[in-house]
């Protein structure tokens, strides 16, 4: 009753049809752009000038701010910092994902309501989110890669629409954030080394772009993702923000997008600056509103958007499909609840008291406890006692939370961050800190401090790796080694520990060349922390002392050894890349992680034929054999035994995260969707085709030679007939 007397008084007292709740979105949509005039159009299509688009007064209509970070937190002071995606990645958890997309969409929300009650639409105050991040970590030097889900398309895909579905929030009506699937597409370096991601031309075939540079995509905007960024670079010629096949074809024909387009900041000016596609804002207007672009975030070198009316006026455009890439903006800003009474959405209730709240903090602590990869353990781990003698944490990385917090990160209150510095003091009254370096560069090292700090002590933590000063958008690297003296303090380190346990913990994205670690047995265990972000301390020290704690994540990347193993970042085939289509050994593989206990798998079940076009359904038992809990990440994974085409040697299919008790069994009833059994052909896209596959469950890969313990069961599956699904 209270909704119907609200709609019925909206109806009544609001003089436009677009604020009258009771008619339908597209009518309300249709309504209000109608009323706007090309002029004020174009000022709502470039965002008004590279801040929020302005306001349109005789309509009542309040400023707009497009383009606010949220992407693992939102990026402002005193909110939540949540671990960076790459962390998620290696979670392999699509409830946890979802969950901390709740929680930063909550935040945003909070700040939203904060700031517009002020009237403040300035930058990082608005409820459109530029995430998730949905490119695949396709280079081990990219210096983005930590801004990715990993290297996996399938891995991504479903941690990205979980990331959708937890921002967008589950209300009938309402969105409670918007989203924007970036970076769209074709596009994971190189950032400026050897040439700047602005101009830089991906060359890639038809099937490694459908089969990689794709997928992920493809699963955020049928998650119901409002938006998707274009990004700087070009595909096989044409800028990802000027192609027509990309932006419509594929995008809005074959997927059924109904959101908008935005570009990156600049990507429409550097189709003329850098590209060098086209010569002026004219044609450039024409040609990637044609293409499919609705909202052009500029930084103001050239106001491309600005030359739309003259490129009414020559004909090179429709005002018709101006007005029409106008409407998904304010379809996205009615479901967010715009247009309609306050009272009518209950995400407008949301105030600040929810930012930093306990219940945040403490998914903070999970995400990172959940997110760490245990590479080596000689059996130190979990510690076996609370207190030491005495004890020492060196590195660069160990009381430096800027660098840890991954990029983009948001600005916690300093109460609610904890190092390995702070966190470890605990251990002992005798406790000992040397970074040994100012910055991760380590360019300029003491080794004298480093010698003080751990001789005769009971054991050490060494925080070691990259941070966002080596790896971070715009900046690439040009190896896999560990920067500057960073080798040589921990050579140091061993060195004079005399009989101390060491413990190696590392904070990077991207693979760095730890083999000298992993060989050598003074090193106890290796810890790959990723970014972890304000519950960096207290997360490591949790999953060290508290064995029944669920904690550890799998890699979600390749660790290659060196540089040496993968093509020049330039080249855009995915031979030899990830571990679909690497045929070298890795110092670790794809979905590598121990725990502290054992698991076995089986009563494998699947069924041995299979109609092309059907689900292929199976089940697995996974019995918890050691003796302590642990969480274990169920894999299943497919080959093609006789494919017509190329095709990835292997590929994930399945997976579920599980946190199984010792002596304890869990059952895993999984599903293969035809979409994961296809391969692509050119001439008919997808096709599932007649032959045999194997499948295989297990905690990691299949014939792995650095495993981690348990055993992976497999099953040939004759597939009768074929399939076509066609393009997508």
């Amino acid at each position: 009753m209270r909704l119907f007397l609200l709609l019925i008084n909206a109806f009544c007292v609001q003089s436009y049809p677009f604020q009258n709740v009771s008619l339908s979105w597209d009518a309300r949509v249709n309504d209000l752009v109608s009323r706007l005039t090309l002029e004020e159009l174009v000022m709502q299509m470039q965002q008004g000038g590279g801040g929020s688009a302005p306001p349109i007064q005789r309509l009542g209509v309040a400023p707009f701010q497009w383009d606010t970070e949220c992407q693992h937190g939102m990026n402002a002071q005193n909110t939540t910092s949540f671990i960076q995606d790459l962390g998620f990645g290696a979670s392999f958890s699509r409830d946890l994902q979802r969950s901390v997309a709740e929680a930063i969409s909550i935040e945003v929300r909070a700040i939203y309501q904060m700031y517009a009650k002020q009237g403040v639409y300035s930058e990082h105050t608005g409820i459109n989110c530029l995430n998730p991040i949905s490119s695949i970590m396709r280079d081990p030097r990219w210096g983005r890669s930590q801004e990715t889900y990993g290297e996996d398309p399938y891995l991504s895909g479903q941690l990205v629409q979980e990331h959708v579905r937890g921002m967008l929030g589950n209300h009938p009506r309402y969105f409670r954030t918007g989203t924007t699937c970036m970076w769209f597409d074709v596009h994971g370096g190189p950032e400026n080394i050897p040439v700047k991601r602005f101009s830089f031309d991906s060359k890639v075939s038809e099937r490694d772009w459908r089969t990689t540079f794709l997928p992920s995509f493809r699963h955020c905007v049928t998650s119901g993702s409002t938006s998707v960024m274009c990004s700087y670079n070009s595909i096989n010629g044409i800028p990802t923000c000027a192609n027509k096949k990309l932006l419509t074809d594929i995008l809005r024909n074959e997927w059924g997008f109904q959101g908008f387009v935005t570009t990156d900041e600049e990507a429409v000016e550097n189709i003329i600056l850098a590209h060098h596609y086209l010569n002026n804002t004219v044609d450039t207007a024409a040609t990637v509103i044609t293409a499919g672009v609705n909202l052009e975030l500029w930084a103001g070198k050239l106001k491309v958007f600005d030359s739309i009316v003259e490129a009414i006026n020559e004909g090179k455009l429709e005002e018709k499909l101006v007005r029409d890439r106008a409407k998904p903006l304010f379809y996205t800003r009615m479901k967010l609840g715009e247009f309609d009474p306050p009272e009518m959405n209950p995400f407008t209730l949301i105030n600040t008291s929810v930012i930093e709240s306990s219940n945040h903090r403490a998914l903070a602590l999970e995400a990172a406890m959940k997110s760490f990869v245990l590479l080596k353990n000689d059996g130190i781990l979990p510690l076996k006692q609370a207190t030491f003698n005495s004890v020492a944490v060196v590195g660069p990385l160990a009381d430096n939370n800027t660098e840890i917090s991954g990029d983009y990160h948001s600005n916690p209150g300093n109460q609610f961050i904890s190092t390995p510095r702070e966190a470890f003091k605990s251990f002992s009254r005798d406790y000992r800190f040397a970074s040994g370096c100012v910055t991760p560069s380590c360019s300029q090292y003491n080794s004298a401090d480093i010698e003080l700090a751990v001789e005769k002590v009971d054991i050490i933590f060494v925080c070691l790796g990259l941070g966002n000063s080596l790896e971070t958008e715009g900046h690439d690297r040009y190896d896999l080694e560990l920067p500057g003296k960073q080798q040589q303090l921990l050579e140091d380190v061993v060195q004079f520990a005399g009989v101390a346990k060491i413990v190696l913990i590392t904070f990077n994205a991207n693979p760095t060349n730890i083999t000298w670690a992993q060989n050598n047995p003074r090193i106890s265990a290796i810890i790959a922390a990723f970014y972890p972000a304000q519950a960096t301390g207290a997360a490591l020290k949790a999953v060290m002392t508290s064995p029944r704690t669920p904690k550890f994540g799998r890699l979600p990347y390749t660790w290659y050894v060196s540089a040496d193993q993968v093509p020049a970042i330039t080249n855009y085939t995915m031979e030899g890349r990830t571990y679909r289509y690497f045929k070298g050994e890795p110092l670790y593989p794809f979905g590598y992680g121990l725990t502290y206990t054992q698991f076995y798998y089986d009563f494998l079940q699947v069924s041995d034929v299979l109609t092309a076009g059907n689900d292929l359904r199976g089940i697995v038992n996974v019995e918890n054999v050691g003796t302590l809990p642990g969480d274990e990440i169920i894999q299943v994974y497919l080959s093609w035994d006789n494919p017509s085409v190329t095709s990835p040697q292997i590929q994930l299919v399945a997976f579920e995260r599980f946190t199984v008790d010792y002596g304890s069994t869990v059952t895993y009833t999984f599903s293969v969707s035809p979409e994961n059994m296809a391969v692509w052909t050119d001439d008919k896209g997808w096709v599932v085709e007649e032959g045999n596959v194997t499948l295989y469950v297990g905690g990691q890969q299949p014939n792995q030679k650095k495993s981690v313990g348990s055993n992976v069961l497999s099953k040939s599956v004759r597939i009768v007939g074929s399939k076509d699904l066609g393009y997508y």
